[in-house]
């Protein structure tokens, strides 16, 4: 085990003191943020979206920025905009939320595809273009994007080549009684976010990104997961499977994976675990499949009980 992976357990203890009866999903998160990838968090209101993305960024000491998307959201509330100043007699450009390390696009779906569009490049390349010029963000870039499963009135569906930046959609869901209670007795005076600390520096989180790219991946592995990935192309009531990049994304976020439960290789499990929420929303299913109650979901589940694991 390398020695980047031993502050793993210190991460998952900080923000399980926030966070609770979710652990199966903050690792996920936190699997994606380490192996370079962003998220969708698609879910009801109030099921802890907001909270596990600032958790997060004090956790590991980053920079957060939130924007609220709606309908008259411009790119350049998004990217920043370049100011006349009369003192100067000479423009100067005012940086947008975007020049964070971790971005919070909460309901994403309620803006513009134009204002959508300004993600695209920053979320693919991790740099902006504004104006002519080319600005590189910081190498721990990080957006989590939120969005309504329910709501569609006033709401831009975001496009395939959008969707497809997102290397993991999730759902954190509804928690269990008891964990619903003890969520209640925590907040009976304030919030548990206030009393979080960072318990890992940005050199520390630089680390354990390295250390994600030396997780084991067997060619047997790579092999089962391209497998996945092509099975998903053909299946039955599917328009568009998943890309190869759809192929790079879960190798990474099973790495990610793998690290967070302090794996130094690759097993099918992670595999498994992570292919619906990487693979789900790459797929666009026939209007017949959709009638006859088809989901991407279900697809991927399909393919993976007929997809032979590696021994």
């Amino acid at each position: 085990m390398k020695a980047p992976a031993k502050l793993i357990p210190r991460i998952v203890a900080n923000l399980e003191q926030v966070i609770s009866g979710q652990s199966a999903a903050l690792r996920k998160v936190l699997a994606a943020f380490l192996a370079g990838g962003h998220v969708l968090l698609e879910d009801n209101p109030g099921t802890g979206k907001t909270t596990l993305a600032k958790a997060l960024a004090k956790t590991v000491s980053a920079t957060f920025k939130r924007v609220q998307f709606t309908p008259d959201l411009l790119p350049s509330d998004i990217l920043g905009v370049s100011v006349f100043n009369p003192g100067a007699q000479s423009f100067e450009f005012h940086p947008g939320p975007i020049f964070t390390q971790i971005l919070l696009a909460d309901e994403v779906n309620r803006a513009s595809p134009r204002t959508q569009s300004a993600l695209l490049e920053a979320m693919a390349e991790g740099q902006v273009s504004i104006e002519g010029k080319t600005t590189r963000l910081d190498d721990l870039f990080f957006v989590i994007a939120t969005q309504n499963p329910i709501e569609f009135r006033g709401t831009y569906p975001l496009p395939e080549a959008q969707m497809d930046r997102f290397a993991l959609r999730l759902s954190l869901g509804y928690v269990n009684l008891e964990e619903e209670v003890a969520i209640v007795s925590a907040q009976e005076s304030h919030h548990p976010l206030d009393d979080i600390e960072a318990c890992v520096g940005a050199s520390e989180v630089r680390a354990l990104r390295e250390a994600v790219k030396e997780v084991r991946v067997s060619e047997e592995m790579k092999r089962y997961v391209v497998e996945i990935v092509r099975a998903t192309r053909h299946a039955s009531g599917v328009q568009l499977g998943a890309g190869p990049r759809a192929s790079l994304a879960l190798t990474r976020m099973a790495q990610g994976l793998a690290l967070v439960e302090e794996m130094d290789f690759v097993i099918p499990d992670h595999v498994r675990a992570l292919a619906g929420p990487v693979l789900a929303h790459r797929l666009a299913l026939d209007p017949q499949a959709k009638f006859s109650g088809a989901t991407a979901a279900g697809v991927v589940a399909d393919v993976l009980r007929s997809a032979p694991a590696p021994a």
